[in-house]
C-alpha cells in the first residue's frame, strides 16, 4: 500500500500496526529520515513522478498536509496548507485515473473543521456544511477532489478530530503548562471539543481497509465529546495538577489572529457512520483516555 504523510504523528502510529502484515510504501521529502522515522521494514519514495500509476498499490492511505494549527495564517502559510492538501490528492487521483488495476481502497484524511464554527449542538456525517471559513474550504476542496475517484475504488474519509496522545499533536504542546498546573479553559471554554485517542483513530482506519462495505465519510472522534472547560479539568485530573487558568479570548486573537477561531469556537461531532459499520470504541469517554495514556487509572 501506498501512504502518504506516513512521518506524522498518526501516520508513524498507523504504520506501526500495519507493517507487520503490509509492505508499504511511503511518499518523503526525506528518505533518510523516514526509515530512521519508521523501521526498514517500509519504501520510501521520493516523488509520484516516478509513478506511471497506481497499478502496484493494493491501498491508498493519503494522510499528507501541513499543519492546520502550527502558528498564524499568513498568505504563504494559507497557500502551504491549501496545496500540501490540493495538490498531492490531485497528483493521486491523476495516478488513479491512469491505473488498468487501481487500488481496492482509498482512505482519505480531512478533519471536522469542515462542519465549522458550531454551538453544543451534535453534528454527524449527515448535517448539512455550509463552507464559510478558511478551515471549512480547505477540507470541502480537499474531499471533492479525493471523490473524484469514487466511482473506481472504495472510498472512506476521515474527518479526523483532536487526536489525543502524549507523543505528539494538540496533546503534547498543552502538556507543559498543564504539568505546572498553569493549565486551563480557554476563552468561555463552552465550546465544544471533539477529540479521539489516537490508538482508536488507527484502529478505525484500519477498520475502514479492511471491511469492503464501508464507505463514505466517516467521523473520527469519540462518540463524547465535551466542552472545552470539561477538557481542562480532566486533563488536570488525569496529571494530578489545578487546572483554572484560563487564556483569554482577546489575547489569543492578538497572537494568533484568524487561525485562533480553530481554539475559541467549536463543534459537537458524533462518530455515526463508523458505529453504524461496527466499529467499536476502545476509549469512548474523555476520563478514561486521559488517564489510560497518564498511567493514574
Amino acid at each position: 500500500m501506498l501512504i502518504t504523510g506516513g512521518t506524522g504523528f498518526i501516520g508513524r502510529a498507523l504504520i506501526a500496526q500495519l507493517a507487520p502484515q503490509h509492505d508499504i510504501t511511503v511518499l518523503t521529502r526525506n528518505p533518510e529520515q523516514a526509515l530512521s522515522r519508521l523501521g526498514s521494514g517500509i519504501t520510501p519514495l521520493r516523488s509520484l513522478a516516478t509513478l506511471a500509476n497506481l497499478n502496484e498499490f493494493e491501498a491508498i492511505i493519503n494522510l499528507a498536509g501541513e499543519p492546520i494549527a502550527d502558528g498564524r495564517w499568513s498568505t504563504q502559510r494559507k497557500r502551504a496548507i491549501c496545496d500540501s492538501r490540493w495538490q498531492l490528492t490531485e497528483a493521486l487521483v491523476r495516478l488513479l485515473n491512469a491505473s488498468d488495476t487501481p487500488p481496492k481502497v482509498w482512505i482519505n484524511a480531512s478533519a471536522i473543521g469542515i462542519y465549522g464554527a458550531r454551538d453544543a449542538t451534535p453534528v454527524d456525517e449527515s448535517t448539512p456544511l455550509t463552507p464559510m471559513g478558511f478551515a471549512e474550504q480547505v477540507c470541502e476542496r480537499w474531499e471533492a477532489i479525493a471523490k473524484r475517484i469514487a466511482d473506481r475504488t472504495r472510498l472512506c474519509i476521515v474527518r479526523i478530530g483532536l487526536v489525543l496522545h502524549p507523543d505528539g499533536g494538540a496533546l503534547k504542546k498543552m502538556l507543559p503548562a498543564f504539568r505546572l498546573g498553569l493549565g486551563g479553559p480557554i476563552g468561555s471554554g463552552q465550546q465544544m471539543m471533539s477529540w479521539i485517542h489516537r490508538d482508536d483513530l488507527v484502529s478505525m482506519m484500519i477498520y475502514l481497509l479492511e471491511q469492503d462495505a464501508c464507505q463514505g465519510v466517516f467521523n473520527g472522534t469519540a462518540p463524547n465529546p465535551v466542552s472545552n472547560k470539561a477538557f481542562a479539568s480532566s486533563l488536570g485530573q488525569a496529571l494530578g495538577r489545578p487546572a483554572f487558568l484560563p487564556a483569554p479570548a482577546p489575547v489569543l486573537k492578538l497572537a494568533l489572529g484568524e487561525m485562533s477561531s480553530l481554539l475559541l469556537t467549536g463543534q459537537a461531532v458524533l462518530p455515526k457512520a463508523a458505529e453504524a459499520a461496527g466499529f467499536e470504541f476502545r476509549y469512548p469517554n474523555l476520563d478514561d483516555a486521559l488517564l489510560a495514556m497518564f498511567n493514574r487509572a
